[in-house]
């Protein structure tokens, strides 16, 4: 494969080293391309963004947010975020539901591990337990409501996200989600 300077729209254009126009070449050993700097040789390995997130239940009821944000803007999900660098997914997950619903979950094993091809982000789905007499205090700036449901009563084609909706199935299953 030839260089290219056609980048995708949106894609990395410069150098973060040099500064230079960055081109698309195929990088041994395994012969896929990647942006590649022609002054510098450096080349710029795109990583996936790491999302955690957590299903809070309480007796056999999992609570689920409708998002206040796009994308998918009223659609229900489960709280969750992106990674900070550095930190640990179980953290992120637990920081993520009480910033966006104000609970301080334990967490109870892992849910699954989803990605989909052409999507730049992994999620990773905890299993939480929401102490008994603890009410959520969603954040409006993220979240425009709450409410927890039973299996049954799931609003499935009011779901924001493949990765929610295979969460929950995996949830309901009671048995671990794909591993990567």
């Amino acid at each position: 494969m030839s260089p290219k300077s056609d980048l995708n729209p949106g894609a990395l254009r410069f150098c973060p080293l040099c500064g230079a126009s960055l081109l698309r070449q195929v990088v041994p050993p395994d012969g896929r391309a990647h942006p590649v700097c022609p002054g510098c040789d450096f080349v710029y390995y795109l990583h996936p963004k790491l999302v955690a997130g957590t299903l809070p239940a309480r007796d056999g009821r999992v609570l689920l947010t409708r998002r206040a944000i796009e994308p998918s803007r009223g659609l229900w999900t489960f709280p969750g975020g992106y990674v900070d660098w550095g930190e640990d997914v179980r953290e992120a997950a637990r920081r993520e539901t009480r910033e966006e619903v104000g609970l301080h979950v334990d967490l109870d094993g892992l849910v699954g591990l989803y990605s989909y091809p052409g999507t730049p982000v992994v999620v990773v789905v905890y299993r939480a337990q929401v102490p008994e007499g603890v009410q959520p205090q969603p954040d409006a700036a993220e979240v425009l409501d709450v409410a927890y449901f039973a299996p049954d009563e799931i609003p499935w084609a009011e779901l924001a996200f493949p990765s929610t909706r295979e969460a929950l199935r995996d949830w309901i299953d009671g048995r671990p989600g794909p591993v990567l």
